[in-house]
């Protein structure tokens, strides 16, 4: 489908942090975009703000006039997370509306662009906003479609500039959820993590490792993959002939890093690699994992021929990713971090990393699990992971997608964690269960709404 002919866009999920990207971008080529979401947020109020028009409830009623009236010029865009049994969805289905994924559409707009697709079960949405920023604070001209908001630009999307005579790289977070990264056109890939995730999709973790193994042989011959060291492990029988194969690890691979130094709220470290190495680097977002992304990342700029002194700001003036080891608040009050975290491995690597940047103080972990299906399947990582903290707070699941399963509750992941303080919470109890402990350092961790309690618990904690 050619965009010149559309009439209009219609998506159904616009909150989703994937699918607004794609709404900003039909947005901004001048295609009238509506659509359709569960409930308002921050983010739905920023796209009704840019000019989109948004709805919340699911019925007949709600679908724009323009959509109905010109059906056939009009393109519904969706995202798995909607149920099938969404009232908009089966009415577009019925009455032979163009439906495409997420994943499908943004396959088509990135295909015509040298293309840099950065996959992973974590790390991913670190990773692809860090090459983006170096690439772009250096000169070159980009485009790049997030799954996170940038704290440098406010977005999850950034725009090339189309004046430029400079042919522009796009970087792509690659979703590996519902197979979506199968989508797309890499040209240069790299992959942070191959951890069993998604296993209501896949069925089995070799499932999802043999379908990383499918975007693998996406990257046409004479292209790049650059890939962590344990996930080149789970993916070492693939065939990798015809690409140049560049394996990264904190400790292991041709590209590591060394004199690796935790700061109170940034990380240095030397990026080695065969031939070259850059001392001292500074990342002003915390985390061992996330020194493992910027490697990933340093290597991909190298790639591009970047200079070793814009690589060095890039990296420095990195703000990180809202909802990714944000420091809310370091001061005398205490110290308050959130983070996405919702599988076992991101808690592990995490709760870490915080421990080694406050030894001496105890450390509160908020945790909200996210759908029934993934707490049943890693319950014992869950509680493994979680015991690194020296007191638990589990919140209630939250379902996204899922209809509840019997027996599945956060209750569940309470008898195997070892940490000294543990208990379980309601959303609505949170806040005064905190006013009354007044943690030393507190994090918040999860992937559902428990977003929505960040900005109340930094603003409680200014009053202690």
């Amino acid at each position: 489908m050619k965009w010149g002919k559309l009439h209009s866009v219609y998506f159904l999920g616009i909150g989703g942090i994937g699918m607004s990207a794609i709404a900003r971008w039909f947005n901004h080529v001048g295609v009238p975009v509506f659509g359709y979401d569960k409930t308002p947020s921050p983010l739905t109020h920023r796209l009704e703000e840019e000019g989109m028009r948004i709805t919340y409830e699911d019925s007949l009623e709600t679908i724009p006039e323009e959509v109905i009236n010109h059906w056939q010029e009009t393109l519904i865009i969706w995202t798995p997370a909607i149920p099938r049994t969404n009232i908009q969805l089966k009415y577009f289905q019925e009455k032979g509306f163009k439906l495409k994924k997420r994943s499908e559409v943004l396959g088509m707009i990135t295909k015509s662009m040298y293309t840099v697709a950065v996959a992973g079960t974590h790390g991913k949405t670190t990773t692809s906003s860090m090459i983006a920023h170096i690439l772009k604070n250096s000169g070159r001209n980009i485009a790049a479609f997030l799954g996170g908001l940038t704290q440098n630009y406010e977005s999850n999307l950034i725009l090339h500039d189309e004046e430029n005579e400079e042919q522009p790289v796009v970087v792509v977070e690659a979703d590996e959820f519902d197979r979506s990264f199968l989508q797309l056109f890499p040209n240069v890939g790299i992959i942070t993590s191959v951890d069993a995730d998604h296993l209501d999709i896949y069925g089995d973790a070799q499932e999802l490792t043999d379908n990383f193994g499918k975007f693998i042989n996406l990257i046409p011959a004479g292209g790049y993959l650059f890939i962590q060291n344990n996930a080149l492990e789970k993916l070492k029988r693939n065939n990798f002939g015809g690409l140049t194969l560049r394996q990264y690890g904190l400790k292991k691979g041709d590209i590591k890093a060394r004199k690796v130094k935790a700061g109170v709220a940034s990380f240095s470290f030397d990026y080695v690699s065969p031939g070259q190495t850059i001392k001292n680097l500074k990342l002003n977002m915390p985390g061992f994992h996330n020194v493992e992304n910027a490697l990933s990342a340093v290597a991909v700029a190298l790639h591009f021929g970047i200079s070793e002194e814009d690589i060095r700001e890039g990296l420095k003036t990195f703000k990180g990713v809202k909802r990714r080891f944000e420091i809310k608040r370091q001061d005398e009050k205490g110290v308050y971090i959130d983070d996405y975290a919702h599988h076992p491995e991101e808690i592990r690597a995490f709760l870490a990393s915080v421990k080694a940047m406050y030894p001496e103080k105890k450390l509160t972990a908020v945790f909200q699990p996210h759908l029934f299906s993934r707490t049943r399947d890693f319950a014992e990582g869950f509680s493994n992971a979680l015991s690194l903290a020296d007191e638990v707070v589990l919140l209630d699941i939250y379902p996204a997608r899922e209809l509840p399963i019997e027996g599945v509750t956060s209750e569940m992941l309470m008898p195997h964690i070892t940490a000294k303080e543990k208990s379980l919470q309601s959303k609505h109890g949170l806040l005064v269960y905190l006013a009354q402990k007044k943690p030393e350092v507190l994090v918040t961790m999860g992937a559902g709404d428990i977003d929505r309690l960040v900005d109340p618990i930094n603003k409680m904690m200014e009053i202690w």
